[in-house]
């Protein structure tokens, strides 16, 4: 019996009784973020990472019934040993690591290799079998050096500055926002957030994360702004609540603004990713030292293909719905 396989509410694992990421409501899920395609309500009983608890009940309520889990610590759930570790994608992401019998299966869910101020980093765990995310699965994905991209998106902001222009962000609410928000100077300008996206500070203060003063689009000061001023919101923001601040310079920071074509009709695209790129993905199948690859979420064919060819066994996952 293999020790993780899919069904129609998700990812299972028979051993355990339990189900990660679950698509469907189920007696027990182990949560590996806050995103809304792996964290969803209904389910009886929920883990998570100690600290990723407190934005899973910002999303799903703070009355759910959830059990945490320090980092690097193991429980034993049904028949297997259950541990979590850290991710890399955003705060209190994990891997998701079952152990029976000596045998070890590793769930990546999302992640990323770069460095990131607001999420403790990757760890790459040795494993029997692997189960790898693709979002970003094409030799094409290749992200440039994160510093560079931040002064790129500094300057920007001083180009906008210098024209009398409010420089409008668009990036998701979790996790990137809180990403850049963390190394943003302060010094170019006021910051200005989305409420959607000063909702979630207050679980990353609870875990250590500093950010600069911040103001809300929904303050009255936040004319402070207009003409100097960085403002973050979430991507298809709607304009009225930025008529204040006009005239508006338009970015965003995403993986998906690679490359000429994938701009979108941004007027500014920044290269900002919190997944793996190609050489990410493939670094860390290697470092897993993993005999079978499982791969889900995104460039499915074109990773399975690929690691095929390297004489890697691989094999694809059934997407998640939705």
């Amino acid at each position: 019996m293999p020790l993780l396989t899919w069904t129609e509410r998700g990812l299972y694992c028979p051993r355990g009784d339990f189900y990660i990421d679950p698509i469907k409501k189920v007696a027990q899920a182990v949560i590996t973020h806050a995103h809304s395609d792996h964290a969803r309500r209904g389910s009886k009983s929920y883990l998570c990472s100690r600290a990723g608890a407190g934005l899973l009940r910002h999303r799903l309520g703070q009355e759910i019934s959830l059990q945490t889990l320090p980092y690097g610590e193991s429980l034993k759930v049904g028949e297997v040993a259950l541990s979590l570790y850290p991710a890399g994608h955003v705060l209190g992401s994990s891997q998701v690591r079952i152990e029976h019998r000596g045998e070890v299966w590793v769930v990546s869910s999302d992640y990323k290799r770069q460095t990131d101020p607001t999420c403790a980093a990757f760890e790459p765990l040795r494993c029997h079998t692997f189960i790898t995310e693709s979002t970003f699965g094409l030799p094409v994905y290749r992200w440039p050096d994160p510093s560079h991209v931040l002064e790129e998106i500094h300057r920007w902001w001083s180009a906008n500055r210098n024209q009398g222009l409010t420089s409008v962000l668009q990036v998701y609410s979790l996790g990137k926002a809180q990403r850049l928000l963390a190394q943003l100077n302060p010094s170019h300008g006021p910051i200005a957030v989305h409420p959607n996206i000063m909702a979630l500070l207050p679980a990353y203060r609870a875990e250590g994360v500093a950010f600069p003063p911040l103001i809300s689009l929904a303050d009255a000061d936040v004319i402070r702004v207009r003409g100097q001023g960085m403002v973050l919101a979430p991507p298809g923001i709607k304009s009225g609540i930025l008529d204040s601040l006009k005239p508006l310079a338009f970015g965003s920071a995403s993986g998906w603004m690679h490359g000429a074509a994938d701009q979108r009709g941004q007027p500014m695209g920044f290269v900002l990713s919190d997944h793996a790129d190609w050489p990410g993905l493939l670094q860390t199948v290697h470092e897993t030292g993993a005999e079978s690859i499982g791969v889900m979420h995104g460039f499915v064919a074109t990773l399975v293909r690929y690691l095929t060819e390297q004489g890697v066994h691989a094999w694809p996952v059934v997407a998640r719905a939705g």
